[in-house]
């Protein structure tokens, strides 16, 4: 009897060992694969909701540029100090001007709020001849230079954001420039690309958002006494902002999982919130943890080798996969920091197209005046001069076109002199205006043949030089250094600032270390990452007249 009993004991407790084990085992596995995803997914939020806010802000960034390049425009300050005779042209011109840029409207409105030109003049809903005077943003860019507001439009009913620029000739106001972008695009990628997003405002209230019942709600209670109903049935098409609502037990989001990842969009004040729902992501992290415990407790030692082959293959996928997908922000990253640098240098470029529109008018209106006294080899010389000043402005917004585009070409043989030019032309008036001097060694070299790949270089350039200009004092001067090797070419800028402080040294190319106030260290992160990607390197060291960083580019 006993050996019967010994029989099934002995296999009956060994059992239940195995599935104690099993059941330990899938419980830590369990814990630690949900933490994992939690962590991964947490991370990748965060990486998405600051990809997402740098976007906004270059968007808006390109967009306000045009209100204050127009209200500079003597065509602009003509018409809405009282030459009727410019309407037709400027209707036109900013009819292609909001084709180009994208903008939904863009309108000229005199001192009295009366709209005078728009780029939708042929349209049944065209402004032209509208009062605007009752708007916010009209009333606040007169008084104080610049506003802008987020709204519905009177005659349109859509949502957007209204960008206003005041037009002085001297100290006179003469009216205002307004620009309205519309965010259907950026939305309609939101809700392809992700479960949710939106943009509140100060006060808390949806502006932009991947679902548009959630526009014009309130993330957060607003004092009644704090509004006026009038004024938010005008902007927001209700007196009543209702509060942002539970999401249903049938939509993408779970109540009970979401995150939520909050950036600052800087320039508005706005917030941009990402909403990520890890469920997914937590289960099939569980899932597959489960899998490879079952897997290792029910097979036996001889398969083990393909539970480890099985284990580093989807290791590898995984791998790849984010491989991929750094891949594409580290993309989006160098193009919003490309933006972001073009916003910087864009005031002192429009120094450079200022100048030779006033120049145009005069040599224009002598023209005129030398054709009406019979003198036409003057005149000639006049059209002549205006032609070459044109010649300049084109040159000069081909230099900002070409920095903004993305950059996806593959490196080609270029003179390396290309990309230095291109940075020195858009950085000239900041060497001006800092009184710093551009010192060259050996001014030659820098047509050596490199392996590059031209906006990409500039870009490093134009980062490492814009450094060089923040430290270097006013009347200083910066060197640029030319020297090769059999397979490297070595472009050297040194400043005469105080050097790299050494307690930075080892994270000084690792995002987000910087010594600036205002900076949020990508730049030369940034930078380092498109030197090895084109084959190079960029290395620094401090000099006795300040800090030097070396781009090493392949020669060709």
């Amino acid at each position: 009897m006993s050996k019967g009993i010994n029989r099934w004991y002995l296999p009956v407790l060994a059992t239940l060992g195995i599935l104690l084990v099993a059941l330990l085992a899938l419980v830590a596995t369990d814990r630690a694969m949900r933490d994992a995803a939690m962590t991964e997914t947490r991370a990748a939020a965060e990486a998405d909701a600051a990809i997402l806010a740098a976007g906004l802000e270059s968007e808006l960034e390109k967009f306000s540029l045009v209100p204050r390049v127009l209200a500079n425009d003597p065509q602009v300050r003509a018409l809405l100090g009282g030459d009727s005779s410019q309407r037709a042209v400027l209707n036109t011109r900013l009819e292609d001007l909001a084709q180009q840029t994208g903008a939904a409207a863009i309108y000229l409105v005199d001192a009295q709020g009366m709209t005078e030109a728009a780029s939708n003049w042929q349209l049944p809903t065209s402004f032209v001849g509208s009062d605007y005077s009752f708007r916010s943003y009209f009333a606040e860019a007169l008084a104080q230079g610049t506003a802008s507001e987020f709204a519905l439009g009177t005659v349109s009913r859509r949502p957007g954001l209204y960008i206003a620029q005041r037009v002085n000739d001297g100290d006179t106001p003469l009216g205002v420039v307004a620009l309205k972008v519309e965010f259907d695009a950026i939305e309609e990628s939101w809700r392809e690309a992700m479960v949710g997003a939106f943009v509140t405002d100060r006060e808390g209230i949806v502006l932009i958002a991947s679902d548009p019942d959630w526009r014009f709600r309130t993330t957060r209670p607003i004092a009644a006494a704090t509004r006026s109903e009038a004024s938010d049935a005008l902007r927001y098409g209700s007196a009543d902002l209702e509060s942002m609502p539970q999401f249903a037990t049938g939509s993408d989001l779970s109540v009970t999982s979401l995150m939520e990842r909050t950036q600052p969009v800087a320039r508005n004040g706005w917030d941009l919130h990402l909403i990520v729902d890890p469920l997914p992501q937590i289960d099939a992290a569980v899932a597959n943890g489960r899998l490879a415990v079952l897997l290792g407790l029910i097979v036996s030692i001889a398969i083990v080798g393909g539970v480890i082959f099985w284990v580093r293959r989807r290791e590898a996928r995984a791998e790849a996969e984010m491989a991929e997908h750094t891949s594409k922000l580290r993309d989006q990253l160098q193009q919003a920091n490309r933006l972001a640098t073009l916003g910087q240098i864009t005031a002192g470029v429009g120094h450079e197209i200022r100048q030779p529109v006033a120049a145009v008018r005069v040599f224009a209106e002598n023209g005129e005046k030398l054709i009406a006294a019979g003198n036409q080899d003057a005149a000639s010389e006049n059209f002549a001069k205006i032609i070459a000043l044109t010649a300049r402005i084109g040159t000069i917004t081909e230099e900002l076109l070409g920095f903004s585009r993305r950059a996806a070409h593959p490196p080609k043989e270029m003179p390396l002199s290309q990309a230095i030019d291109s940075a020195l032309f858009l950085l000239r008036d900041r060497f001006e205006r800092e009184s710093v001097t551009l010192v060259w060694t050996d001014r030659s070299l820098a047509d050596t043949p490199v392996r590059g790949e031209h906006v990409r270089l500039e870009q490093v350039l134009i980062n490492i030089l814009q450094n060089a200009l923040d430290a270097s004092p006013p009347g200083g001067d910066i060197r640029i250094d030319v020297a090769l090797d059999a397979d490297f070419c070595r472009l050297a800028v040194t400043d005469s600032g105080s050097g790299i402080n050494p307690d930075i040294a080892d994270t000084l190319f690792q995002p987000f270390a910087t010594t600036k106030e205002t900076g949020v260290g990508l730049g030369l992160a940034i930078s380092f990452d498109i030197m090895r990607d084109l084959g190079g390197n960029i290395v620094w060291e401090n000099t006795p007249s300040g800090a030097r960083f070396i781009m090493v580019i392949p020669r060709a």
